[in-house]
């Protein structure tokens, strides 16, 4: 069966409209891209779509504000968005925090790991 999926690039500010056919699930053509950045960012988005996954855990031992932010470092695969916000829900950390420490390792068994996207004393 032939379906054309429609992906609008993000890499560069140029958002190109790239159409990429496929059949039977396997790519075919890949049409619309301006430069090479863009066929492979339509053939990630359509065989495996992965994304930066950014939300806040509970802060412990601190007065007024009581989440800090942190994302994945590398982006994880989409359909484990949820399974990983649902490790993160009882997570819980004291400061001190630098930026970029290392909050929960392996998230949703991807490999790759939550760090704080803030400094915290």
């Amino acid at each position: 069966m032939e379906v054309t999926k429609k992906v609008i690039c993000i890499v560069c500010p140029r958002g190109c409209h790239i159409d990429v056919k496929l059949i039977d699930s396997s790519i075919v053509d890949i049409v619309g891209n301006a430069c090479q950045r863009g066929r492979t960012y339509a053939e990630a988005e359509v065989t495996n779509p992965k994304r930066v996954l950014t939300t806040t855990v509970c802060i412990i031992d601190v007065e007024g504000e009581k989440r800090l932010p942190v994302r994945t470092k590398e982006p994880i695969p989409k359909e484990l968005l949820f399974k990983a916000m649902q490790e993160l829900e009882t997570v819980t950390v004291k400061p001190p925090i630098k930026m970029g420490d290392v909050i929960y390792k392996n998230i949703a068994g991807t490999g790759v790991d939550v760090i704080a996207s803030k400094s915290w004393e």
